[in-house]
């Protein structure tokens, strides 16, 4: 690998790429080309539980409840208004016939509707039918969810109402791509304007863009290959590799630009790919390897984020190396006709600023260091997406009028071995005094024990009895998630296993969050330990020092812990998989500013003391640091305006947040730490010999 950057072998490499630019050209526009229709082939997942681990004890009862059951878990409500109970029939017989909806569960389920309703109990009846508005339990097809929401909102109008997971899915799809479009048509043009202040040509911005959209472009054609990508993954991932991979763009530009002082735009643009590819390439190995780790979640949307990132920046560096040069090199007259004055501030006044304030802020940070990371490990958190529904919207006043019609209303399914009645009986009669548990469907609460199943219509019996197993669908008044849900979730596996130990199997957006909680609580340190330790290992290597290694990750660490503290400390909700994903996202994405920086001011203390060393890195580094964490950040703060959902919200804000904080420790915090561990003397007089000669 060290072989691959030797100077003389990267010199026929940047010949041959010289040689060859109208070829390259065509080939990584052909491939850009291919990228966006292949794109259009790849499916995207909106639902998370199909990342738990294939052993979690709800994906298994799920693949064994779609062999064994035709009807899928209730996953949405129906409300009708104003309605006697002949009319709301007539809406479930017609919710049945439309195709995706596989199992429609009302009142006339449970008791004969031909007698009168005063009969029976009325808790039990007011669960499905009450003030003239009846509430129909539904199930809806996983990956039909926009078209069947689009004909049930055809069918019941603009005064009854739905609402539901699958109804939150449906609306998030409808959603996506025009937010996707959205933060791209926003960012954009953000970076153009910062890269236009920051440049001396109105072209140079351009070239920037191209060679990492081409990139981005092609990366997303090549997820054909896993066949689908999470949401997660869709929203964030362009966004990101754009963000964090301009970089490099901008490095090689200004070292063509450097050298094409003294040199041919040939030359010039050889001699900035042979010594700008090492830089570049570890630049991208620390971002690369911080990705990387995320691949080591068994919850595997990290996996599937982190592949395609991963992807990414190994495209933009080979974009960047192979495809920038050639298109530079074919409008190299264009970019000197459209030069520029500089327009960006030089910051003068910045080492003066900080050579003052860097043992307050250093006492500050280490004073914040402890609380922080504590109070980041206390966070509350969320697992699901569908939480914080926009309530001004169809879906938002849907759920809140049923909500208020009927209360919050959650399914947990039970599968049971076949045969055991009275085992089936006893244990859904100790459920039924649970609190929380609103009302019970099974063949002993619908039916009677007593009733051969032999004599009753086919229709009924296969709702709760399959070759196999006994099914037990328990209602509950509690939210998808939190304590109340998951002590109802522990409360009835408990149960369950008291009566048929480990043979027994559960499943429902409670279970399955539940069990997405216990994986992804494991995942977090597993991850972060590989990220340290692989980002560790590549500093160690470049800086050939423990030292450094220490204090930088000790710098962009710290960064992370204040970031993941602020919710805990405002009482604020965060959702997991965005305090996971940042863990790793902000590490391997800012930990280049602290490289940056360090690099610089140990190659100045070579001639300079401590304090002028310090000055003229910042001075040099300044500028790049800034421009390329505002970038960072407005592409985490575009991801937080445009997405509706609060998982890809919420990893803007915390990217966007993270990013800020990690270009202040840089600037204000690792000055003050190089300063207190750098006990290296300069022999002033050598110094002064050597500039003589």
């Amino acid at each position: 690998m060290l072989s691959f950057f030797e100077e003389d072998k990267m010199g026929r490499i940047a010949k041959k790429i010289i040689d060859h630019k109208k070829l390259i050209l065509i080939i990584f526009t052909v491939l850009a080309f291919f990228g966006i229709v292949l794109n259009f082939m790849v499916k995207v997942n909106y639902n998370m539980v199909d990342y738990l681990p294939k052993e979690s004890q709800s994906t298994i009862a799920l693949e064994i409840m779609q062999d064994e059951f035709d009807q899928d878990i209730p996953n949405a409500r129906v409300m009708i208004s104003d309605v006697d109970l002949q009319q709301t029939i007539d809406y479930k017989e017609k919710l049945k016939e439309i195709d995706g909806i596989s199992g429609v569960i009302w009142l006339d389920d449970i008791y004969d509707l031909k007698k009168p309703i005063e009969m029976y109990d009325t808790n039990e009846v007011e669960n499905y039918y009450k003030n003239g508005n009846a509430i129909i339990s539904i199930s809806i097809a996983e990956g039909e969810e926009v078209r069947i929401t689009n004909e049930i909102y055809s069918l019941i109008g603009d005064d009854n109402h739905v609402s539901g997971n699958a109804i939150d899915m449906g609306i998030m799809q409808k959603l996506a791509g025009s937010e996707t479009l959205n933060a791209i048509l926003i960012l954009v043009p953000l970076i153009l304007i910062i890269l236009l202040i920051s440049t001396s040509s109105w072209i140079e911005p351009l070239l920037f863009l191209a060679s990492i959209g081409v990139s981005v472009l092609i990366n997303m054609g090549t997820n054909v290959i896993f066949g689908e990508i999470s949401f997660i993954t869709n929203a964030v991932s362009p966004i990101l590799q754009l963000a964090v991979s301009l970089d490099y763009a901008i490095f090689l530009l200004h070292r063509f630009n450097k050298y094409r002082e003294t040199n041919e735009p040939k030359e010039a643009m050889q001699l900035a790919i042979k010594k700008s590819m090492p830089a570049i390439a570890a630049s991208a190995a620390t971002t690369l390897f911080g990705f990387l780790a995320l691949v080591f979640m068994k919850f595997t949307i990290g996996s599937d984020l982190g592949i395609t990132l991963v992807k990414g920046i190994i495209l933009s560096f080979i974009s960047v190396m192979v495809f920038l040069p050639a298109l530079t090199l074919s409008l190299y007259k264009l970019i000197d006709k459209t030069r520029h004055k500089n327009i960006f501030p030089k910051f003068k006044s910045i080492p003066t600023i900080v050579s003052k304030i860097k043992v307050p802020v250093l006492i500050m940070i280490l004073l914040l260091i402890v609380p922080s990371f504590l109070a980041q490990n206390k966070n509350e958190f969320t697992y699901g997406s569908h939480n914080n529904l926009d309530m001004t919207s169809r879906g938002g006043i849907d759920a809140q009028a049923i909500s208020e019609e009927f209360g919050e209303s959650n399914a947990i399914v039970l599968l049971l071995p076949k045969g055991e009645l009275a085992k089936e009986e006893q244990l859904v009669n100790d459920i039924q005094e649970l609190e929380h548990v609103k009302s019970i469907m099974s063949y002993s609460t619908v039916v009677d024990n007593t009733i051969p199943s032999e004599f009753l219509d086919e229709e009924i019996v296969s709702q709760f009895y399959s070759e196999n197993y006994s099914r037990v669908i328990i209602y509950t008044d509690t939210k998808e998630e939190g304590d109340e849900a998951f002590a109802l979730v522990e409360s009835v596996q408990s149960l369950s296993q008291k009566y048929y130990g480990d043979n027994y199997y559960s499943l429902g957006q409670s279970v399955n969050l539940y069990d997405m909680k216990s994986v992804v609580n494991k995942d977090n340190t597993v991850v972060n330990i590989i990220a340290i330790l692989a980002i560790l290992m590549i500093l160690i290597f470049t800086f050939r020092s423990l030292k450094i290694p220490i204090i930088l990750l000790l710098t962009i660490e710290s960064a992370i812990w204040i970031n993941l503290s602020i919710p805990y400390f405002t009482g604020t909700a965060l959702c997991y998989i965005g305090f996971l994903v940042i863990n790793t996202v902000q590490l391997g994405a800012t930990v280049d500013y602290a490289i940056l920086f360090t690099d610089h001011y140990v190659n100045n203390r070579k001639t300079l003391d401590k304090k002028e060393a310090m000055k003229k890195s910042l001075n040099e580094t300044f500028s790049s640091i800034l421009i390329s964490a505002t970038i960072l950040a407005f592409a985490g703060l575009t991801l937080w305006f445009t997405s509706s959902n609060p998982i890809v919200s919420e990893l803007g804000m915390l990217l966007a947040r993270g990013t800020f904080l990690s270009m202040l420790l840089v600037i204000a915090f690792l000055p003050a730490l190089l300063s207190m561990f750098d006990k290296k003397s300069i022999n002033k007089e050598k110094v002064i010999k050597g500039e003589k000669r």
